[in-house]
């Protein structure tokens, strides 16, 4: 037997049919074009590495440095876009079992947990620049890059994803107080 296809669909949205989703905002949108700026970069390096080896026997002996720090601006930079449009991981096992007005309550305190989080990994990111920035700290390679250029990604992945967890959980906190009004009115006789 086959499932219902739109039971399939609000199965797979956090929150179920009544969650929209936030528009993406001017923020997430740079993020986005960032981490399709850094895949292009990454491929185009790598590709004339392999260009360059196959055909003349020669390497840049760049390619894995360029493509680590392509890496990192593509996890951090990601984070925020990834927020927005629900792509994390969700446990419904315990969350399909609540009602509207739980289930929002414990959106709201997952968001207020998630923000704590990002403002401590955003301010030790913050110290990890300085730090290396003070220090005049480089990567010991051929292109001794200063590491406060690579490490700068992180923390403006990091400070972009504060900025969309508040988002959300102003979007929750929003859905929570229609819900309550809604179940409030509900038990009114």
């Amino acid at each position: 037997m086959v499932p219902d296809r739109q039971k399939v669909e609000q199965g797979r949205r956090h929150g179920g049919p009544s969650t929209p989703r936030l528009k993406e905002s001017i923020v997430e949108r740079v993020c986005k074009l960032a981490c399709v700026a850094a895949l292009i970069v990454m491929l185009a390096v790598i590709g004339v590495d392999i260009l360059t080896r196959s055909i003349f026997n020669f390497s840049f002996e760049i390619s894995d440095e360029l493509g680590g720090y392509m890496l990192v601006v593509i996890t951090f930079v990601s984070l925020p876009v990834c927020q927005i449009n629900n792509s994390f991981h969700h446990v419904e096992l315990l969350q399909s079992r609540l009602s509207p007005f739980a289930r929002a309550i414990s959106h709201v305190i997952f968001d207020v947990l998630s923000l704590t989080f990002c403002v401590l990994l955003l301010w030790q990111l913050a110290r990890f620049e300085l730090s290396s920035f003070r220090f005049h700290d480089r990567a010991p390679t051929y292109l001794a890059t200063p590491l406060w250029i690579p490490q700068i990604a992180m923390m403006l992945g990091a400070a972009a994803l504060c900025f969309s967890v508040a988002r959300t959980l102003a979007a929750d906190i929003a859905r929570m107080r229609a819900s309550g009004t809604t179940t409030e009115r509900a038990s009114e006789p």
